[in-house]
């Protein structure tokens, strides 16, 4: 059985780069899960609860219910489901599948091929995250879903090829040159000697998701910008304007400096005649990325 693949093509409702991560996070979740126990099962109101709270954190700005992963990812076969009357799922009605004790669990050939392949769970977690999220956001989902990610990256820098890596070298190149080594939100431009040091390449329409490797789709961010703009805390708007999230909360002087107080400032443009970021781009991240409401600029309240 090639698991691999099967991960890979694993059935999602999907259209126009509409965000469906459902299923890949319940995989995440479960093989973190198998990483810590890989023969205990997993209670539905228990993933029902873990589950929302991954879905909030990195799932699109649209509410789900994790009952529908939790039915669905068993005609994968990747997943098998228990109740108390016996094995199958009782359907994806969140009252049925709590009353009738129903219990999910990795299926048995693949706890079978992650206990004899030591680095088929690497190569697994590997996959779901770079197919479904940006890089900036993996070690946080790994954290949140108790993921070693030791053996995923090995898995990556076996599986990523010499031609991938070169492109995303010469994109964060020709990102950081048309951005003249500057933070596009807030101007950031550190280095040591020649080297710029905590800018890279952020992509705005992901690249997960059909997002080109090109200057119309990119922005030059300081890290933790970049990181806040894949969380959907910060976004633009149709003018290139900065938007912040009125879900954002942060009360100290840093939280007001470096993000409060960016909302409704025009984004830097790139120089000698760089492509700006495309509207359909924009478009894309304000509707499958960004949360909330945008802040309205004006004064930050202090403390």
């Amino acid at each position: 059985m090639d698991w691999v693949e099967r991960v890979r093509t694993l059935r999602q409702w999907s259209g126009n780069g509409v965000r469906a991560p459902h299923k890949p996070l319940l995989m995440l979740y479960a093989l973190g899960r198998f990483q810590q126990a890989p023969e205990q099962d997993l209670r539905y109101t228990e993933v029902e609860r873990d589950l929302k709270d991954l879905l909030r954190d990195f799932g699109p700005p649209r509410t789900s219910s994790p009952s529908y992963p939790f039915h669905h990812l068993e005609s994968d076969g990747v997943w098998e489901v228990r109740t108390d009357h016996g094995h199958g799922s009782p359907g994806s009605t969140v009252g049925v599948l709590r009353s009738s004790g129903a219990r999910g669990q990795l299926a048995p050939e693949l706890r079978s091929a992650l206990a004899t392949d030591p680095l088929l769970l690497g190569r697994l977690t590997q996959l779901l995250l770079d197919t479904h999220f940006p890089p900036s956001l993996h070690a946080d989902i790994a954290a949140a879903v108790r993921l070693d990610l030791e053996d995923a990256e090995e898995a990556r820098r076996v599986t990523v090829s010499v031609r991938d890596r070169r492109r995303a070298a010469e994109l964060r190149r020709e990102v950081l040159s048309a951005y003249a080594y500057r933070c596009a939100f807030c101007g950031f431009d550190g280095a040591i000697g020649r080297v710029p040091v905590g800018l890279e390449a952020a992509h705005v329409r992901w690249w997960a998701f059909r997002g080109a490797n090109s200057l119309h789709n990119a922005l030059c961010l300081c890290s933790l910008h970049h990181r806040l703009f894949d969380r959907g805390v910060l976004g633009l708007d149709p003018a290139r304007r900065i938007r912040v999230s009125d879900r954002f909360t942060g009360r100290g002087r840093a939280a007001r400096d470096q993000v409060l107080e960016l909302a409704g400032r025009g984004a830097e443009e790139p120089r000698h005649g760089g492509e700006p970021i495309a509207p359909e781009n924009i478009a894309w991240h304000s509707e499958q990325v960004f949360r909330g409401e945008a802040r309205t600029a004006g004064p930050v309240a202090t403390n």
